[in-house]
């Protein structure tokens, strides 16, 4: 079997979407399957192919703005072509972004029995006044069309499911829910963290995760704040931090697999308020080995998990069954590649 992903970015970027189309496509790969990624990358002139762990991944450049714009749609347009020929499946990945779902309707209306999935990773907005007005005006049609030509649409919950059904009411008979998985190696840690000093967070720095909040609730039980990763938020936050809460939280650039496990299990409590997340990873790896989380509602009702009130608006999850990576490809295999 021969697959397309479509993404807005790849492996080495660090992202809840980059880490289940990694996860996915190294996995397929892996037991015999060809698998080209065709991703966004904002900081190249012209386009790159390598191979990272048996995965073909081209790189195209990008506007590194809101929906992150593709540049050179006629090259892009003659690269699809050629894709196509060779591709039994192509499974387009994020609704926010506007590579994949171009590249999907392209591949429609070049090979319109193409067998195309979607996961939406659907938030049902933009998280700016901008990106939320062109989400309005333009984008979120153009997302429309694509689940109207999808053969299938893939939510990773039963809350995801719900909000695009109740956007996009025909994709209904179209939805196939498989949460996602964390990979082997977490069933390797168990919490440690009860005696720690920090909270940590691990992922995009990004306005919609609210990690202002973070900052206040490790000010108020006495802990200080680890945050591991990037994002185009960071300066903003660091401004805030330096003017209110100078010594309280320390920052980390992506770390070493096994050191961010470790930093993991150690921690008093993993955190993430977002209230846009269709699965966080980083929660369902620190529930998985133990490490008690504080999350927001959308995030325990997605990850499907027991809660305490924490706060008025945060709760606290203190263990999650989570399926690992290659019991989640089997669903993918059999009830959406098949």
């Amino acid at each position: 079997m021969n697959l397309l992903f479509l993404a807005p970015r790849y492996y080495p970027h660090i992202g809840g979407v980059e880490y289940v189309i990694k996860s996915i496509a190294e996995r397929l790969a892996k037991v015999g399957h060809e698998v080209t990624v065709l991703v966004g990358e904002s900081n190249i002139k012209r386009s790159g192919v390598e191979e990272i762990n048996c995965v073909r991944v081209i790189r195209w450049p990008i506007f590194a703005n809101i929906y992150h714009i593709p540049k050179d749609r006629k090259n892009l347009g003659r690269l699809v072509y050629d894709l196509v020929r060779d591709t039994d499946i192509v499974h387009a990945h994020s609704a926010h972004d506007i590579l994949p779902i171009q590249v999907a309707l392209d591949i429609k209306r070049i090979s319109p029995e193409k067998k195309l999935i979607v996961s939406l990773y659907y938030h049902g907005s933009g998280h700016s006044f901008t990106s939320n007005l062109l989400w309005k005006l333009y984008w979120r049609s153009e997302v429309s069309k694509v689940i109207r030509l999808a053969n299938k649409v893939h939510a990773i919950s039963s809350r995801e499911a719900e909000l695009i059904s109740s956007h996009y009411p025909y994709a209904k008979s179209k939805l196939v829910i498989i949460p996602s998985g964390v990979d082997e190696d977490v069933l390797q840690y168990r919490w440690i963290g009860w005696e720690s000093n920090y909270i940590i967070y691990a992922g995009r720095i990004e306005k919609y995760k609210r990690l202002e909040l973070a900052i206040k609730i490790a000010k108020k039980i006495g802990l200080k704040l680890i945050i591991v990763g990037e994002g185009a938020y960071r300066k903003n936050l660091e401004k805030y931090i330096k003017e209110r809460y100078p010594e309280l939280v320390r920052f980390y650039q992506p770390q070493p697999r096994g050191k961010y496990l470790e930093m993991l299990s150690k921690a008093r409590y993993a955190i993430n308020p977002s209230r846009h997340e269709a699965f966080s990873i980083f929660v369902a790896e620190a529930l998985s080995m133990g490490t008690p989380a504080i999350i927001s509602r959308e995030i325990a009702e997605n990850l499907r998990v027991e809660v305490d009130p924490f706060n008025d608006e945060l709760f606290i999850a203190k263990r999650a069954k989570i399926e690992t990576w290659n019991n989640v490809l089997t669903r993918y295999t059999e009830k959406l590649y098949r």
